[in-house]
């Protein structure tokens, strides 16, 4: 009798565990403790597209348990991964493309494509949802591999047994071109698509990126870029068309309006050859920052082109903050030098009047790269790819204007919509004109002094 009893205190006991204590538990496993494969989802985890997530909606859990468990996930990776974990790896985006995008016929020979998925400490759930989001959408006669790169990450258990997708390890940490140059090297497509490790692809994002590089080879191509919100993992549909620009500070946006004087990281499709032709990602580049202007910069300079591919999207998630802890806080002032010293040429005075750094960088030998390409000037640039670009002259003040009261920046807004690519936020069609809004040093908001002219009457 005292078995039967024990028998059921312990039976009493594994469900109340099962019911209550499992479920709170489970979100704060570390991804270590979790180790969990690809080979899991063939037995059926998460292959449910209808479960918490798709066309964009969430159904988040609530709780104080909960709400703490989100908070302590944006602190230790910039969005919410705990949200993250419960929402299905195979959810589809709602429909966002322009209604003329379903006439479309794209040719039946396309080239190949060699997806490039490179990470670093990436939460599992995103990452993965980036995996299965390319091989659900992607059509199989194109898409010769996915090639997932770990960039020395701590955790090396992400996946296993995954058919079409190859895993790479690198030795040492080298940073978005490093890795994205080690792939390319070991790719097998024709057509390498560099894409970041929390995307989400759109129903017939591939093949209009393969078509317009199919028709010329030097041409660089990237999706409409939308944005998933850090906290609540919304998708939110960016309007069309954009273009990626970029200011004096060597600071990178969104605007409308392609073809595009820079493409930004997220995702952009380049041929193989002529990437590597044009020099590949600059390798004297240091781990983050600037590598999408540079890239940009040069590939207009040297032969080829930029846009972005209206037919085309893929939902890129925003962060609140950057994770990582850089061991040089100087790195990405280093790479903006570099980038103005190389292809500015008289025009990186600009540049150093907003930044300098005591140390010159050694640029020999993409100086020898640059020459041997033909490439053209930085004043060619500006005047035929990016003359909307101001060029600010010997002026008595150049810069932002600052409301004292609110510490809002004066901005001149066209008729227009744009991106904010760092925070993702999305700015509503308005009526040309001038409003304060928080500074974020867009070339909007860049002003220079020509006169003074005193009100009538004074």
């Amino acid at each position: 009798q005292s078995l039967i009893s024990k028998f059921f205190s312990c039976l009493f006991f594994l469900i109340f565990w099962l019911l209550f204590v499992f479920p709170s538990a489970q979100g704060t496993w570390t991804q270590q403790e979790r180790k969990r494969s690809y080979k899991m989802f063939k037995r059926g985890t998460f292959k449910d597209a209808t479960a918490a997530g798709p066309l964009g909606s969430v159904r988040g859990r609530t709780g104080s348990i909960q709400m703490e468990m989100e908070q302590a996930s944006v602190q230790r990776h910039g969005f919410n991964e705990a949200l993250s974990e419960t929402i299905s790896l195979h959810r589809r985006p709602p429909e966002a493309r322009h209604p003329e995008c379903f006439g479309e016929k794209y040719s039946e020979i396309l080239p190949s494509a060699s997806v490039v998925i490179c990470f670093h400490e990436e939460p599992w759930s995103t990452l993965m949802r980036t995996v299965h989001s390319v091989l659900d959408t992607s059509p199989r006669q194109y898409l010769q591999e996915v090639l997932l790169v770990d960039d020395l990450s701590q955790n090396r258990s992400y996946v296993s047994g995954l058919d079409g997708v190859r895993l790479i390890h690198s030795t040492r940490r080298l940073g978005v071109g490093g890795c994205r140059t080690m792939a390319a090297a070991k790719a097998k497509g024709q057509v390498l698509v560099f894409m970041d490790s929390h995307c989400e692809c759109h129903e017939g994002w591939l093949e209009p990126l393969l078509e317009r590089v199919s028709q010329d080879r030097s041409r660089v191509v990237s999706p409409v870029m939308d944005v998933i919100d850090w906290k609540t993992f919304q998708y939110n549909a960016t309007q069309w068309p954009v273009r990626g620009v970029f200011d004096w500070r060597l600071d990178f946006y969104w605007e409308l309006n392609p073809p595009s004087p820079a493409l930004g990281g997220g995702v952009l499709a380049i041929d193989r050859n002529f990437f590597q032709s044009v020099g590949a990602y600059d390798p004297g580049m240091l781990l983050w920052g600037a590598e999408q202007i540079e890239l940009s910069i040069r590939v207009w300079s040297c032969g080829g082109s930029m846009e972005v591919v209206p037919c085309s999207r893929v939902a890129h998630l925003s962060r609140h903050h950057l994770p990582y802890i850089f061991p040089d806080q100087e790195m990405l002032r280093r790479n903006k030098i570099r980038v103005a010293d190389i292809w500015m040429d008289a025009y990186k005075k600009i540049y150093y009047r907003r930044d300098t750094l005591s140390e010159s960088p050694n640029i020999a030998e993409r100086l020898r790269l640059k020459r041997s390409l033909g490439c053209r000037n930085f004043h060619w640039f500006l005047s035929t790819v990016y003359p909307q670009l101001y060029v600010p002259q010997d002026k008595l003040a150049f810069g932002q204007l600052v409301h004292q009261q609110s510490q809002m920046c004066v901005e001149a807004v066209q008729q227009a919509g744009l991106l904010q690519s760092k925070t993702g936020e999305v700015h509503k069609p308005t009526a040309g004109g001038l409003y304060l809004k928080p500074c974020t040093r867009h070339p909007r908001q860049q002003w220079h002094f020509e006169q003074l002219v005193a009100p009538k009457g004074n």
